[in-house]
Formats: C-alpha cells, sequence, structure tokens
C-alpha cells in the first residue's frame, strides 16, 4: 500500500522545479501570460526579476519569442493554461518550436477535468493528443507534486529539445519519493501483479492505486504503472505487462481519443496485442462543477478502473 504524504497541487511542483533549475543553470528564463502565480511562476519571478518576462495575455507572442531566446543560447519556460499553451499556440510550437528543435520548456497548467468550476473553455483535454503528434517534443504527464518537480528540473537541465509538461491547479494526494529515481523516458512500476496491469498517467495514477487496492479484496493481483512520459514511451515497460499479465488498463484525465491509451495502444497493436480498456473523457467537453463530481461524473474515479477490470478479465 502506497501512502499519501500530503495533498498539494502539481502545479506547485512545477513552480519548486522551475526554480531549482534555474538556481543550477543562469541561463533558465522564464515568461509569463498574465496569471503568473496561479502557473506557480511566481516562485521564479520573487527569486529572478532580470531574468522574468511578461508580454501578457498574448500567448503565440510569448511562444515565438520563447523559440528566440531558445535560438540564441537561453533556456526559456513559459507556462500559461494546458487550453493556450497546447492549443492556442499550436502554430508557433510546430514552426518556431519543434521545427527548429529548439529547448523551449512549455507548461500546460489546469490540465483535466479537475481544474473545475472554470469550465469546458479553461479544461486541456486535448493537450496530450497535440503535443505528442509534433515532431521532436517530448511530452510529460508527472503523477503528483513531488514528481511534478523533478520532472521539471530534468526537462529543463538534462534535455535538448522541446517539452510540454502537464499539470493541474487542484490539490491531489502527493505519494512519491522526494528521492525516486527519475528517468526521463522511462516508466516507473508502482506495484507488482500478474492478473492484470492498469497503466495510468497524470493525477489518474493515484486513482490507479486505488483501484488495486479494491480489486485485491476480490483476491486479484494487479500491476500498477505509472507512465510520467507520454513522449518518448516506454516500449519495453508496456510490452513486458502485455506478455506478463495478458490485459491492460490506461487511465487519464484527457480525451481517450489521441491520448495516451492511444499512445499505449499503438505500441501494443504492433507488438503484443492483448485485451485493453481505456479509461478517460467520452469524447466530449467537460463542465463547470467541483473537480471530485467531474470526475465521478465522467468516470474518472478508482470504482471505474474497478468495473473496467471486472471487464477486461472477462475477455482476457
Amino acid at each position: 500500500m502506497i501512502n499519501k504524504k500530503a495533498d498539494i497541487a502539481t502545479k506547485v511542483g512545477f513552480g519548486q522545479g522551475v526554480l531549482e533549475a534555474a538556481r543550477l543553470n543562469p541561463h533558465v528564463l522564464a515568461i509569463g501570460a498574465d496569471i503568473t502565480s496561479s502557473v506557480s511562476l511566481d516562485l521564479f519571478r520573487e527569486a529572478y526579476p532580470d531574468r522574468f518576462i511578461s508580454l501578457g495575455i498574448a500567448e503565440q507572442n510569448c511562444m515565438a519569442v520563447a523559440a528566440g531566446l531558445a535560438l540564441a543560447g537561453k533556456i526559456p519556460v513559459f507556462s500559461t493554461y494546458g487550453v493556450f499553451s497546447a492549443l492556442r499556440t499550436t502554430d508557433q510550437v510546430r514552426i518556431s518550436v519543434c521545427y527548429n528543435n529548439v529547448h523551449v520548456i512549455i507548461g500546460g497548467a489546469h490540465a483535466g477535468i479537475s481544474v473545475g468550476p472554470d469550465g469546458a473553455t479553461h479544461q486541456a483535454l486535448e493537450d496530450i493528443a497535440i503535443m505528442r503528434v509534433l515532431p521532436n517534443m517530448s511530452v510529460f504527464s508527472p503523477c503528483d507534486a513531488t514528481q511534478a518537480k523533478l520532472i521539471t528540473r530534468a526537462a529543463i537541465l538534462e534535455l535538448r529539445g522541446p517539452a510540454y509538461i502537464r499539470y493541474g491547479r487542484e490539490a491531489v494526494p502527493d505519494f512519491t519519493d522526494e528521492n525516486q529515481k527519475i528517468e526521463l523516458g522511462k516508466g516507473q512500476e508502482l506495484k507488482s501483479g500478474t492478473d492484470l496491469t492498469i497503466m495510468a498517467t497524470g493525477h489518474m495514477t493515484w486513482e490507479a492505486l486505488q483501484a488495486a487496492c479494491l480489486l485485491e479484496k476480490k483476491n486479484l493481483s494487479v500491476r500498477v504503472i505509472n507512465i510520467h512520459t507520454i513522449k518518448p514511451l516506454d516500449k519495453e515497460i508496456i510490452l513486458k505487462a502485455a506478455s506478463e499479465t495478458g490485459a491492460i488498463i490506461t487511465a487519464e484525465e484527457h480525451q481517450l481519443h489521441g491520448g495516451f491509451g492511444s499512445a499505449v495502444a499503438e505500441v501494443l497493436v504492433q507488438n503484443h496485442p492483448v485485451p485493453v480498456e481505456m479509461i478517460g473523457m467520452p469524447d466530449c467537453f467537460g463542465e463547470s462543477g467541483q473537480p471530485s463530481e467531474l470526475m465521478e461524473k465522467y468516470g474518472l474515479t478508482a470504482g471505474n478502473i474497478v468495473n473496467a477490470a471486472l471487464k477486461i478479465l472477462e475477455r482476457k
């Protein structure tokens, strides 16, 4: 059983990771788009005001400036809500950032349905699909605040090309070890099991762990894998799980079409086909509401994963 340490928003980890990387590399800069504190870049702004650039509500311009700074040898970090950083700026990300393969770190805040009351216009539910198809782009979706900090720091200091880091606003269970080994591009087996595998990303990883505990009470042995790097995807851990457990459930706080589950299915269908069930947004927009209510309404809870597990065992 993995226990949580506290409830902390993954955006806090992102901000801490940017700050730690900036302390280690003076070339790290940050770009704000008028919502600096709500995406946790205020930590950086307060520590390094001379390395912070505020360009206002002009996201496409922010992305173009970030590309220019990267071409000039800087390491720019730009963050705003994921619906803006991944969708509104897609042309600039594709041509200015990815085509040039420059080291720009893009923060996609308020990702998923759990942003809650902000409603459909501000719930980033398509960002994984868009970002993962862009050449040269790496895509990260940390499971908690601790991991968000470590992945953000590593992406800034270790990568050479563009990276998109997805994170949320609401406080969620923080349960991973501060001293965990982070390997960009590698998944993490959080729990062993032989009957089936639950692969989750982002906030859904905690739900996957809770589902595994519920299934254990039904005498089922469930493997849980956290995929914090959606691109490049860890094919080895996916195929190992498919071979050893014979059934896979994917769980994401994102549209089912083109998202994390689709990425896993692409690997399986080409290499080791097994029964797959996908948990995610069912091809619809979200709405305003409390995060827990929305997660329940759209089938993004441990209970929904349990139901999918019982269903997939009939197909196995």
